[in-house]
């Protein structure tokens, strides 16, 4: 095999195949099983175990590097995750087409500056609460998963997981900067698109003349400082330091934040215990797949902006975008060729289209990113109504993908 890595059989990469349909596919066949984390544990440890000890075998640089781009991953979306859970957006705002648009615009930015997780969890509830009292909901959580959750992280490695993947492995920081209008223009569209159908709904959705609102008021404040350590952490801190960084924040969130407010918010350390454990299996199992990658992806037949736009997309919108990045990010280094992105060794025009990819096609399904459930289970618990798998699907190929049929034209 080509480059650093020994020879590596095809038949090693079939863990992280089943990594990956074992995330797609047991939430819907055994939900109930899959909802508890020893049991995700357990699933990840067979499949991953056996590929850390033939890794260890065969070049431990590999798995070295995996641990390495794990942890700092881990300690971003952790940090990210745990300082937000102490801020609580309280009361309830004026149920309105114009509030609602505000707030998914609001999310749009914070999503690029807190991720679209820690983004999602600070607004979903008062988004929830504002609309309470009303006739017709169900197109509130949709909306939301595709700005807030997804779309909105596209501006900074911050903002959505394969994007710090790519900060790992050799992206500037400040590169993502280069894509705001099409940030701009899918965020625009969607929330025009969300605001004209509230405006139609506005009439027969108010809450009753004499309903009484508890005014809004914002508590652990305090935490917002240190969002802006972890992000100035990311962001110019070198290996080691950077993580020692987030962790500091992340403690002091913890020890200057009331209990209380974590437990108003409904906070637990459930999500990213998923997270955490779903991820140790994925980042040591697509090691096989990538060495295989950097020798055979010319091989593939993508070589143009199009190809890796649409085949990321769609592989984002069934697996999690974040290994799906990783995958066509090594593809694309393969290629070769003029205007590369500092070290990666990637074109530009390749990079812009797997990043695009990546975040937008990952609003397609629940399963495209890690918000999008979360999102769903909060608003079913509160009593929301929201689409099945497939009726959520109705909703993204019906507004998503004529837009980003728009997005392949005029940006790629």
């Amino acid at each position: 095999m080509h480059g650093d890595h020994p020879d590596i059989p095809y038949v090693a990469v079939a863990p992280f195949v089943v990594i990956l349909l074992g995330i797609a596919i047991l939430p819907l066949v055994a939900g109930h099983w899959w909802e508890k984390n020893r049991n995700r544990l357990i699933f990840t440890a067979i499949v991953t175990v056996p590929t850390g000890a033939y890794l260890v075998t065969l070049n431990w640089h590999m798995l070295l590097h995996a641990a390495e781009e794990y942890f700092s991953f881990i300690f971003l979306l952790g940090s990210l995750f745990i300082i937000s859970g102490g801020i609580v957006l309280r009361g309830e705002l004026k149920q309105s087409p114009w509030v609602n648009a505000g707030l998914l615009a609001t999310g749009a930015v914070l999503a690029s500056v807190i991720g679209t997780t820690g983004a999602s969890m600070l607004l979903i509830r008062p988004y929830l609460r504002a609309n309470r009292v009303r006739d017709y909901s169900r197109h509130l959580p949709i909306f939301f998963i595709f700005v807030v959750s997804n779309a909105g992280g596209l501006l900074t490695p911050l903002g959505d997981p394969p994007l710090f993947l790519g900060f790992l492995r050799g992206v500037p920081f400040t590169w993502t900067f280069h894509l705001v209008p099409e940030w701009a223009f899918v965020n625009g569209i969607l929330i025009l698109i969300f605001l004209v159908v509230e405006l139609r709904l506005a009439a027969a959705s108010g809450a009753p003349a004499d309903y009484q609102r508890t005014p809004p008021s914002l508590a652990g404040a305090h935490n917002f400082i240190f969002l802006g350590m972890v992000v100035a952490s990311a962001a110019l801190l070198p290996l080691g330091w950077r993580e020692l960084g987030m962790g500091v924040a992340t403690v002091l969130s913890m020890v200057t934040t009331k209990k209380t407010l974590r437990e108003e918010n409904g906070f637990t350390f459930h999500p990213i215990e998923e997270v955490a454990i779903l991820f140790a299996g994925i980042f040591v199992t697509m090691q096989p797949a990538l060495g295989l990658l950097q020798a055979h992806g010319p091989e593939m037949g993508l070589n143009s902006p199009h190809s890796f736009f649409w085949v990321t997309g769609a592989l984002s919108s069934f697996l999690d975008n974040a290994p799906t990045y990783v995958t066509f990010f090594t593809v694309a280094q393969s290629l070769g060729g003029e205007n590369l992105v500092a070290q990666t060794g990637v074109p530009e025009a390749m990079l812009v289209a797997i990043s695009l990819g990546a975040v937008f096609m990952g609003a397609n399904t629940y399963i495209g990113n890690g918000p999008n459930f979360m999102v769903k289970s909060i608003c079913d618990e509160a009593g929301f109504t929201t689409p099945s798998f497939f009726g959520y699907m109705l909703w993204s190929v019906g507004i998503l993908v004529p837009l980003l049929f728009l997005v392949s034209v005029l940006f790629i």
